[in-house]
């Protein structure tokens, strides 16, 4: 069963929920860490018997400026630029949180990395 999972970013904080499974939150200071809470409490809500003690595909979606945020650190802003073609000071407004995207730039903001992925997939060293 396929389970989505919302995150939002807050100025020092992440925090997930289940969107259509009941109960299942979780909250951290990074990725990985928010990750294993949505884990723990899926399984504790097992344990309990408040959820089906079944295999659930995590499907993670994040808001525009959780996401930024975290992979942020990971692309630096002029990459984000060349990939995105959005300028840097909006990216960072976005980050911020000083501004949101429009659902067209969003898109945008999503094709670029998903294009971006796809061409990583298909090499090879």
């Amino acid at each position: 069963m396929d389970i989505i999972i919302k995150v939002e970013a807050s100025s020092d904080h992440l925090g997930a929920y289940a969107e259509n499974l009941e109960g299942v939150t979780a909250g951290g200071s990074t990725v990985a860490e928010l990750k294993k809470g949505i884990l723990d409490c899926i399984e504790i809500q097992k344990e309990l018997g408040n959820i089906e003690d079944m295999e659930y595909n995590l499907i993670y979606q994040y808001d525009t400026q959780s996401f930024l945020k975290y992979y942020g650190k990971i692309f630096t802003m002029p990459a984000l630029e060349r990939l995105t073609g959005i300028n840097q000071k909006q990216l960072h407004h976005y980050i911020m949180g000083k501004s949101t995207p429009r659902e067209q730039t969003k898109k945008k903001i999503e094709t670029a990395l998903h294009s971006l992925g796809e061409e990583l997939i298909a090499f090879s060293l």
